[in-house]
This record gives structure tokens, C-alpha cells and sequence, in this order.
């Protein structure tokens, strides 16, 4: 079944008319929202946008978590042949302002009373919002705003579900063009300011179409969205399911995902590199602080897994005594990790940064298959994938069908297809250095081409470190091997026009804080970094890191930071990468401090 528009998509999705098409966490217990519940939402909004004035082509915001009033918002937007403009519900309010003006919004929802206020308090900034909306916040007093709420538009809809309304707006939807622009989706601007990433219809359905068969995706799994769905690969995935039929949950939030897991019992989900670091150093504490002989069988397992893993990689059991071997290091370990996931896991999939290696053959390992992929919003998103039965571990995968990769002579890796964007909004000079005149979509990214077609990103670009001698080094891979160390969460490698590489560490707090105390120590965590103990650990690890690069590529110094990087601090994009540039300027003295010594 094809698709041409995200409307399309939508009518499709009607039509599978489940009872639990949407799962969302209310009062304590998850509830379910019909099928029905959601179109009927979606063709009041829509009646109530267009009543207040929204027509074709104009803009509307969204700031909001992930939840039921995501998809109504989104696909009534759609439905009136409007452009949706996410914004993503941890910026400033300053931020945010920046994108509703910039992208031109005419209405503005936001969730919660704090965002709310926060952009009424740059009002002077929202030229050509002509209203704000507010998405309640559960036990949250906000009558005193005066605003509408969503409810309010839902209620001002009422009636849409008269035959002759149905008609008018399933005529409506198929009234929109292919070639429409479907969304705005702000870059997370790891530098400099967001640009607006134009997506048509064409180029986000395309994409859906071809990510469905690489996904694997069936319509009675029950899904887990937990990446934020103002970023387009959340986003994306989420219309994949709905294609599909599938029933999707929505998670509380990041920090309440393992406990929503065993609530919702997810079939698959899709997730950042990050995410799956933390499950596996969660796992390896515990490992950690179990009994000897508990330890010993856990390694034991571990080992096993990565010698099944030519067979595990195709989904079979190991034949033999190795087949044997692995169904019992199965039951007596690895059936525990997938029972935290909520004991019916099928799969899931990875992209946003690249996974290491080391983290993949893990869970593969385990009997937990995580499909790498690679895209960028500028490409509506994914680019390549690997796939069921066509998995090479410490790839992104290959082509997804239509799109055609190719490797520039500086091994930029270029792209064409029906997903690659429009262009940027307002900016013709970003978009004529991303798009060439022959259509090819400048990544950005560094990486090669195998021969069976599979990609394997080697850096970003611009991110690539020079040293002083002229050599090129990738701080990805360095700076996975460092994480690959128990204690180190986070790390970020320095070097440029440098005689050595340097590195800024921060530690796994809940690993290191329960590692101390095996040790008999506590503190805060500006305690722990400094403690002699602490400090001899993680030189231990860097230690073990380096012998696994290149000497070029060894760190020759570090520090260790005892505050985590974050998104409200700012050192973290929404989708958990890493803004160098920020990091850099505020440790700029640690830095320069690693460097003073040794190079006068």
C-alpha cells in the first residue's frame, strides 16, 4: 500500500480502528485512546484551526512532550494543508520565540503553564503569532492564564462527525499536494543558530514507505516512544507505526522509560546511542556488585554471545555445543536483561550518533537485536539501515530503496532521494552549500562505502580533529573507547593544531557513586572526582582505552568533571549530542590547563 502524503497516512491509519491505538500515562496507569478517539480529536482541531483562521500553507507551532495531544496536533495541522513546526519542549524561552518567529507561526501550543508564560514573556519578539494554546499539565492550576486550551478548540470543533463534515475533510486531506511543505523542523544547532529543514509531504511519506520493510515493523506490536517527537527521527518512526497499525505507548519520560518498559511490555522501540550506554552500564553495576561466582558466569555469558554472534547477527541459534552452550548462558543470563524490557522485546533500532561496537555486540549478544541506521532531519530522516537477516556489525547498514549513497573524493558522504529536504528556510546560501547543483545532499559526515554497499560513518566533518602534525583523527571512535570504561559516562576528546589529544571526562554518577561506596567512600560528586581512589580508577581506563587506538589517537592527558552534561545545561543537544563548541568555551581553562604544561 503506497502513500503520497502524510494525509494519505493518516486516512490509512483511521481505518485500522483499534481499541488501543495510543497508550498514555494518566492518574498512575497507562489508558488507552481508541482509533476513533483520535481522528474524531484530529477533524475538531482541525475544524477549530481553520475556523480560526489557518489556511494552507500557514505555520503552527508545537512545544510540547510526547504524548495523545502530539499526533491530534500534528495530523490536524497536516489535514488543513498546514505546516507543522515542532519545538522542542526543553528550550529557553528565548529559543523558542526564535523558532515561532522565524518559521512565521500564526498559533503557538505549548504544554504546561512554564512554556506558556515563557513565550508570552517574548511576545514582543511573535510578531505574526496570533495565538497562544495551551496543552494542560495534569493537576496544574492555569486558570488564571486566559488562554485557550486545547480542550477549548476541541470542544469548538464539535459536530465534525456529521457525514457531510467527514466528507469535507477527507476531501480536504486528499486536496493536499505531494510536493506541499508538510513541516519545519529546526536543526538542534550544535553550532550557531537552528535553521529550519523544509520537509514536503513527499519527502517524509517516501521515507516511511521505505523505512517500513527495513524496520520490520507488524501491526500487533505495541511500541515505546521515548525520543522527543519534535526531532524528525521519533517523529518518523511514530508514522511508520501508524502506517502500520501498531499500537504506540508513550513514556512518562527518559528517566521513567525502564519502568514503563515493564509496564507497557514494548515489542520494539527506537533510541539514541545513549540511552542503550546507560542500560548496559546499569546491567554491568550490577554485574558489579554481585557474588564472584555470579560475576563469573555473567562473563562467562558474555563471551559465549559474542562467539554466537555470526549466528545471532541472522537471528538463528548456534548449532553444536556452541548452540547448547548459548541456551543455557541464555536462561541463566540473558533472558534476565530482556525480561527488564518488558518480556515480549523483538527489536530495536538505533541512530542519531553512532553506536559502538562494543555496545552492539552486547546486546546482540544477548539475544537483544538493535538495528543501527543513519540519517539527518535534512533527509525526512534515514538515509541507510540494517535490517533482518542483513546486519554487518560497526555499520549504519545500506541504501534504504530509493536512495542512492555516494562517497565524495574528501569522503564526505553525499545522498540523493525522494526524502532530501526542500531546502532551508530563508537561507539560500546554506541550502546551495548543502544541495549541489546536481542534487546530491551534502552530509557533512565522513565515512565508506564497502563492498556490499554498506556504510560506515568514520566522523562529522567539521569535527574532524588536525593535530599539529598534520593527521587527521576522528574523536568519535576515541571517544567510545574511553566510554567502554565503567566509570566513564561521558568524554569528550580536544586536540586540534595539538601535538597530543587531551580529554574532558565525566563520570557514570550512579556507577561511580556505588563503586565508592564498595571502596568505603562517599561524597558529592566534586568529591569523588578528586578522590585518589576515583582518579586511579579512571586512569586505569583511559589506559585500557588507548591500547585499543592508534598511538596518534591515544589521549595523553584528561580530567575529570564532576558535573554531567546536560540538556538544561546546555552542553547536550535535545537529541543527546554532544555541542562541542559550548563545551569547549566553558572549560576552556581546564583545557588550556591540560595543554600549559606540555606545550610551551
Amino acid at each position: 500500500m503506497s502513500i503520497q502524503t502524510l494525509t494519505d497516512l493518516f486516512l490509512i491509519a483511521a481505518g485500522h480502528d483499534k481499541a488501543e491505538c495510543l497508550l498514555e500515562k494518566v492518574a498512575g496507569a497507562y489508558r488507552p485512546i481508541s482509533t476513533r478517539q483520535l481522528v474524531d480529536g484530529v477533524r475538531r482541531l482541525a475544524k477549530a484551526l481553520k475556523a480560526a483562521g489557518v489556511e494552507p500553507g500557514d505555520r503552527v507551532g508545537l512545544m510540547a512532550e510526547n504524548g495523545g495531544h502530539w499526533p491530534t496536533v500534528d495530523f490536524a495541522t497536516l489535514c488543513t494543508g498546514a505546516v507543522l513546526v515542532p519545538i522542542y519542549p526543553t528550550l529557553t524561552p528565548d529559543q523558542a520565540a526564535y523558532i515561532a518567529a522565524d518559521s512565521g507561526a500564526k498559533i503557538v501550543f505549548a504544554q504546561g503553564r512554564e512554556r506558556l508564560e515563557g513565550l508570552r514573556g517574548e511576545r514582543d519578539q511573535l510578531p505574526a503569532v496570533e495565538k497562544l494554546v495551551l496543552i494542560p499539565v495534569p493537576g496544574e492550576d492555569t486558570r488564571d492564564l486566559d488562554v485557550p486550551t486545547l480542550e477549548d478548540l476541541l470542544a469548538q470543533g464539535e459536530g465534525s462527525d456529521s457525514p457531510e463534515e467527514v466528507a469535507a475533510f477527507e476531501e480536504g486531506c486528499r486536496a493536499v499536494s505531494e510536493d506541499d511543505l508538510a513541516t519545519l523542523i529546526y536543526t538542534s544547532g550544535t553550532t550557531g543558530k537552528p535553521k529550519g529543514v523544509m520537509l514536503t509531504h513527499r519527502n517524509i511519506a517516501s521515507n516511511v514507505i521505505a523505512s517500513t520493510g527495513a524496520l520490520d515493523i507488524r501491526s500487533e506490536f505495541t511500541t515505546l516512544s521515548f525520543l522527543p517527537l519534535s526531532h524528525s527521527f521519533e517523529r518518523t518512526v511514530d508514522y511508520v507505526y501508524f502506517f502500520k497499525g501498531c499500537t504506540i505507548a508513550y513514556a512518562e519520560s527518559v528517566a521513567q522509560v525502564a519502568q514503563n518498559m515493564m509496564e507497557v511490555k514494548p515489542h520494539a522501540f527506537v533510541s539514541v546511542p545513549r540511552v542503550y550506554e546507560k542500560v548496559l552500564a546499569k546491567v554491568q553495576e550490577n554485574v558489579a556488585q554481585a557474588s564472584g561466582l555470579r560475576q563469573k558466569l555473567f562473563h562467562w555469558a558474555v563471551d559465549l554471545g559474542r562467539k554466537a554472534l555470526p549466528y545471532r547477527l541472522q537471528l538463528e541459534m548456534p548449532p553444536g555445543w556452541l548452540g547448547l552452550k548459548f541456551k543455557l548462558a541464555d536462561k541463566l543470563v540473558f533472558s534476565k536483561i530482556r525480561a527488564r524490557l518488558g518480556g515480549r522485546f523483538v527489536f530495536a533500532f538505533s541512530g542519531g550518533a553512532p553506536l559502538s561496537r562494543d555496545v552492539a555486540e552486547f546486546f546482540w549478544g544477548a539475544g537483544v537485536p538493535i538495528y543501527e541506521g543513519y540519517g539527518l532531519s535534512e533527509t525526512a530522516p534515514v538515509l541507510t539501515a540494517n535490517s533482518p537477516g542483513a546486519v554487518k556489525m560497526g555499520t549504519v547498514g545500506r541504501a534504504i530503496p530509493g536512495v542512492t549513497i555516494k562517497i565524495a573524493e574528501d569522503g564526505e558522504i553525499l545522498a540523493q532521494g525522494p526524502n532530501i529536504m526542500k531546502g532551508y528556510y530563508n537561507l539560500p546560501e546554506a541550502t546551495a552549500e548543502a544541495l549541489d547543483a546536481e542534487g546530491w545532499f551534502h552530509t557533512g559526515d565522513i565515512g565508506v562505502l564497502d563492498e556490499d554497499g554498506y556504510l560506515s560513518i568514520t566522523d562529522r566533518k567539521k569535527e574532524l580533529i588536525i593535530n599539529a602534525y598534520g593527521k587527521n583523527i576522528a574523536p568519535a571512535p576515541v571517544e567510545n573507547a574511553l566510554k567502554a570504561g565503567r566509570l566513564i559516562g561521558q568524554a569528550m576528546v580536544i586536540g586540534d593544531r595539538r601535538k597530543f589529544l587531551t580529554a574532558l571526562l565525566v563520570p557514570d554518577f550512579e556507577t561511580l557513586e556505588a563503586w565508592a561506596a564498595s571502596q568505603g567512600f562517599s561524597g558529592s560528586h566534586q568529591d569523588l572526582v578528586e578522590h585518589p581512589k576515583v582518579q586511579e580508577a579512571v586512569a586505569e581506563e583511559v589506559a585500557a582505552a588507548n591500547t585499543k587506538l592508534a598511538k596518534y589517537e591515544r589521549v595523553g592527558k584528561w580530567s575529570l568533571l564532576g558535573e554531567e552534561w546536560g540538556i538544561e545545561t546546555g552542553e547536550l543537544t535535545p537529541t543527546l549530542k554532544i555541542k562541542r563548541r559550548v563545551i569547549v568555551d566553558k572549560y576552556g581553562d581546564v583545557i588550556e590547563g591540560l595543554y600549559s604544561a606540555s606545550e610551551g
